[in-house]
């Protein structure tokens, strides 16, 4: 009996954890699989159509948009981007687990298409603690890291709508509260359809 997969959707703020946290997830769980979104950016060195991205020309990005082609779509930087909803979808239906590191405009629009899915938001510790990891990296000028912070203010404040969140205090108990969400999630009646019914035909 197969178990309708998880869409997994984290978001958090730049400098709180996120990458290294979906790093560890997928180490323990490499059944997890990304869903390949679309855009209208050329291919960078390296990069495979229907592996990386799908490379679409924008009027054709743009007349699938208008056909709500798209679980989830923004314009970053000139170029758009969109995930497939019926790919995801089927994916789901196989038993695939599918994780989406995405920001929080993206996944209020996931939070439409796609309710069933299970959204995380990732936490820093604090500002002053996130502001440290910034300037830590070494990375980013200081307009960047003021422009993150301020950013950060804003994501933080929407993540009272996300199904659970995780303070990234520390990185082992943090892990721990993202693996105990997505375990929980596997329970539920509704991603174990027909189980009940089959153990009481036994």
């Amino acid at each position: 009996m197969t178990r309708h997969g998880i869409a997994l959707v984290l978001s958090a703020p730049s400098g709180a954890g996120k990458t290294t946290l979906i790093k560890r997830l997928r180490a323990e769980f490499p059944g997890f699989a990304y869903s390949v979104s679309c855009t209208t950016r050329a291919p960078r060195p390296g990069e495979t159509d229907g592996k990386d991205y799908y490379f679409l020309p924008r009027e054709t990005f743009e007349r699938r948009r208008a056909e709500n082609y798209f679980a989830e779509w923004a314009e970053v930087h000139g170029n758009l981007y969109g995930t497939p909803l019926e790919p995801v979808k089927e994916a789901l239906r196989r038993g695939t687990d599918l994780i989406f590191d995405i920001d929080v405009q993206g996944a209020a629009q996931l939070k439409l298409s796609l309710a069933e899915a299970l959204f995380v938001f990732i936490l820093p510790p604090g500002l002053d603690e996130l502001e440290s990891r910034l300037r830590g990296r070494g990375q980013d000028d200081e307009a960047s890291i003021q422009r993150r912070l301020a950013n950060a203010r804003s994501e933080m404040a929407q993540a009272r709508w996300y199904d659970a969140l995780v303070v990234n205090d520390d990185l082992d108990q943090a892990y721990d509260r993202l693996r105990a969400a997505y375990l929980a999630a596997t329970l539920a009646p509704a991603r174990n359809p027909g189980l009940v019914e089959a153990l009481l035909a036994r």
